[in-house]
């Protein structure tokens, strides 16, 4: 047992000194790592970086297009509908990309992570963005204590979060057209 405790160790060591010195990239050394079994252990390898983000926002919120859509911008205090998934690190918080019904919520209401809520603005319905988003926009330095099924947040973690607004319910434009907009 406990050479096979070393022999990981050393071999997760081996891995991160790749990883830092950049003969090997992140998703290389997860992928070799969860093949070892050691990333349970090492967990701070599998921690995201703002390396694939494209653009970085005043807030300090990172995020990639994933895809565009054409549709509106919310604005604050609008219900919109949205589908989403949260990782902490390895570790998945929430998905509901696969549920029958999206997630609605009045934007600018604090329902959402302060940093998802000020990124919404930016985005138009139809978009789906992965925001990288800092400790202290996210849960901050009290992180989120493990519940029923749902993992433990350390503090100032940074989350990895994918939306999409799927709707502005009440803007669409068949029911503009059926109702009016005066």
């Amino acid at each position: 047992m406990k050479l096979n405790v070393m022999a990981t160790f050393l071999a997760a060591l081996s891995v991160a000194q790749a990883w830092t010195s950049n003969s090997m990239s992140r998703s290389e050394a997860v992928q070799t790592l969860v093949g070892g079994g050691a990333a349970a252990a090492f967990g701070f390898l599998v921690q995201p970086t703002s390396s694939w983000a494209a653009t970085t926002l005043p807030s300090g919120v990172s995020y990639e297009v994933v895809k565009n859509g054409d549709g509106p911008k919310p604005e604050i205090g609008e219900l919109i509908a949205i589908r989403f998934k949260a990782f902490c690190g390895s570790n998945q918080i929430d998905d509901i990309f696969d549920t029958p019904e999206p997630y609605y919520t009045r934007l600018g209401s604090g329902a959402l992570l302060k940093g998802v809520e000020l990124t919404l603005p930016e985005m138009r319905v139809g978009d789906r963005w992965k925001l990288e988003i800092p400790g202290e926009l996210a849960f901050g330095k009290k992180g989120r204590p493990a519940s029923a099924g749902k993992p433990r947040i350390p503090a100032d973690a940074t989350i990895i979060f994918e939306v999409e607004i799927v709707g502005l319910p009440g803007k669409e434009p068949e029911l503009i057209e059926l109702i009016g907009d005066d």
